[in-house]
């Protein structure tokens, strides 16, 4: 079974942003709220049934191929704890505007109250961001219930965002952001990010943002239980930061707190090669040219790899993030 090209997959928002994304993927968005490509998924959108999924070059949807033959594409250890679910989205996300402060409920919450296998911890790798550009990841101080019940009561949008740690980023750095954490991407990121597999999000600012009304901002339901959700303790941004750090051809992006979740690598085999092993993948070419598991690549491709794809080199004067599933066992 060999590695595969995967046609775009533009995803509409409530927020602005895409052109980042039509740059690098060499397609039209079809709008200036296309702002997020998903790549290799078999998820949908909160709420639709179809709108989300990746298709392969003949129209048949991803998450049909690998229902057909789990191991195959995922591995045996992989398909036997978690089937012919990846666990794993892989999206392109430019923010064209500062998003509001959000958050996502972990596994336990999404199966208690949204009969989801999955709850939302994601990391983010930067691959543009404008100068002066940021991100807030996590409250400085702890936050008590009446203080955030009022912030989100008023759509104190200053104090939630101040509230926050600001991290600056450039290309090259990495977040991990796990579930409950409160956080914002700046406007002018775009961002690699890697999440478990669904599309569950709480918005504690919506007021503004084109969200029609709190219900929507709480998938449903309400702010008494949304709330629960939220990690208000003070949190250290710096323990969440990854980022290449030394050389070589195939570098890990994100602390080891990610990887029960997710890996990324960055691969620069630098005109050479680079070994990647062998396991399901979703690589997107950020710079140059080469091969990847023997088939052509240039900036802007998107590249699937099934497990059955055997062990995988990647080739040439290319810049590559390959994005992996949890670590079984992990």
């Amino acid at each position: 079974m060999p590695a595969i090209e995967l046609p775009p997959n533009g995803i509409p928002r409530f927020y602005r942003g895409g052109a980042a994304i039509a740059d690098l993927r060499g397609f039209d968005p079809g709008g200036e709220r296309v702002p997020e490509e998903w790549i290799g998924s078999t998820t949908t959108v909160f709420g639709e049934s179809e709108l989300g999924l990746s298709r392969l070059a003949d129209g048949t949807l991803l998450r049909d191929a690998i229902a057909a033959d789990p191991a195959a594409w995922l591995g045996p250890d992989h398909a036997a704890r978690f089937g012919a679910d990846p666990a794993l989205l892989v999206k392109l996300l430019d923010a064209g505007q500062r998003l509001p402060v959000h958050l996502h409920p972990d596994g336990p919450f999404a199966r208690d109250h949204l009969r989801t296998r999955f709850g939302k911890t994601e990391a983010w790798v930067v691959v543009g961001a404008r100068p002066g550009a940021q991100v807030h990841v996590g409250f400085r101080d702890d936050v008590d219930a009446a203080t955030l019940r009022a912030w989100v009561a008023e759509q104190d949008h200053d104090a939630m965002l101040d509230a926050l740690n600001p991290v600056d980023v450039a290309a090259g750095d990495a977040i991990f952001v796990p579930a409950g954490v409160a956080h914002a991407i700046g406007e002018g990121v775009l961002i690699v990010e890697l999440q478990e597999p669904t599309d569950l999000s709480i918005l504690l600012e919506w007021e503004g943002f084109g969200i029609d009304d709190a219900r929507e901002a709480t998938l449903g339901l309400g702010w008494d239980l949304a709330l629960d959700c939220v990690e208000r303790s003070a949190r250290d941004a710096g323990p969440l930061r990854g980022g290449v750090n030394g050389g070589g051809a195939v570098a890990e992006l994100l602390p080891a707190a990610a990887h029960a979740f997710f890996r990324a690598q960055r691969v620069a085999p630098d005109g050479g090669s680079a070994a990647l092993g062998q396991g399901f993948a979703v690589v997107v070419v950020m710079e140059g040219a080469g091969a990847i598991a023997g088939l052509e690549v240039a900036r802007g491709d998107a590249v699937l790899i099934p497990h059955a794809a055997g062990d995988v080199v990647a080739e040439g004067a290319l810049v590559a993030i390959a994005c992996r599933p949890p670590e079984v066992g992990g």
